[in-house]
C-alpha cells in the first residue's frame, strides 16, 4: 500500500455556499441571464391532475430557518408515471408534465414554496405500489453532500409504503408526511438537525 507523504494535509471541507444559486439560479442570485429559470415549472396548467401548492421551511439545529437553500423536487404524474425513458409508461405522460422542478427559499423568510399535481401511486422494486410522494434533493451553505428526503401526504394511505416502513421508529415516519392546509395546500417543514429530525434517505 503506497502511504502519503508525510506533508501533505487533507483537503478542507467545502460547502456549496452562495455559489449554488450562482449556478443553479442565477436570476435569484441577481443574474439575469436567461429568459426563463431553468426547472421552475413542473407541471403546465393544462396538465391533468389534482393543482397543489407545497411550502414549507428548513430549520436548522436551533429550529431558526435557513434562508438559501436550493432544493430540487420530482415525482410522477397523477397516473403514477414518471417522465423518463426508464419508466415504461414514459410515452403516454402528458405534455407540459416536466416531473422536476428547482426551487429556492425567499431569502428573507426562508419560505420555499412550489406548485404542480398531486402524483398517484407508483410500483417500486419487485413491483410493490409506493404511495403517491415527492422526492426532494437539498443543498444549503454549510451541507457538504446534498440530502435526500421525501414527501408524503396526511391524506392518502402511507401504511403499506415500503420506504416508509423501513423507518424503525414509528414515530419517525412523520417527519415524512406532508400536512394538508387547505384546499390543495400543503405544509411540509424539513429539519436538518434536533427534535423531530427529518429522515434522509441514503441513496
Amino acid at each position: 500500500m503506497v502511504q502519503p507523504l508525510p506533508y501533505l494535509k487533507e483537503t478542507a471541507s467545502q460547502t456549496a455556499g452562495p455559489y449554488v444559486h450562482i449556478g443553479l439560479a442565477p436570476g435569484a442570485a441577481g443574474f439575469d441571464i436567461y429568459r426563463q429559470e431553468l426547472g421552475w415549472q413542473i407541471a403546465t396548467p393544462e396538465v391533468p391532475g389534482e393543482r397543489i401548492r407545497v411550502e414549507g421551511l428548513v430549520h436548522d439545529g436551533t429550529g431558526a430557518p435557513v434562508k438559501d437553500v436550493l432544493l430540487e423536487a420530482w415525482h410522477a404524474d397523477a397516473n403514477g408515471v414518471y417522465p423518463h425513458p426508464e419508466d415504461p409508461g414514459h410515452a403516454e405522460v402528458p405534455p407540459g408534465f416536466r416531473g422536476w422542478g428547482r426551487i429556492i427559499t425567499d431569502f428573507e423568510t426562508g419560505l420555499w414554496s412550489f406548485e404542480t399535481i398531486k402524483p398517484g401511486p407508483v410500483p417500486g422494486r419487485n413491483k410493490r405500489m409506493m404511495a403517491p410522494h415527492i422526492n426532494l434533493w437539498l443543498v444549503s451553505r454549510g451541507i457538504n453532500i446534498g440530502l435526500n428526503t421525501r414527501m408524503y401526504f396526511e391524506d392518502e394511505d402511507n401504511g403499506a409504503d415500503p420506504v416508509l416502513n423501513l423507518i424503525e421508529q414509528v414515530e419517525r415516519r412523520r417527519t415524512l408526511i406532508a400536512r394538508r392546509t387547505g384546499p390543495g395546500l400543503y405544509r411540509f417543514d424539513i429539519r436538518l438537525q434536533g427534535d423531530d429530525e427529518t429522515v434522509f434517505l441514503d441513496i
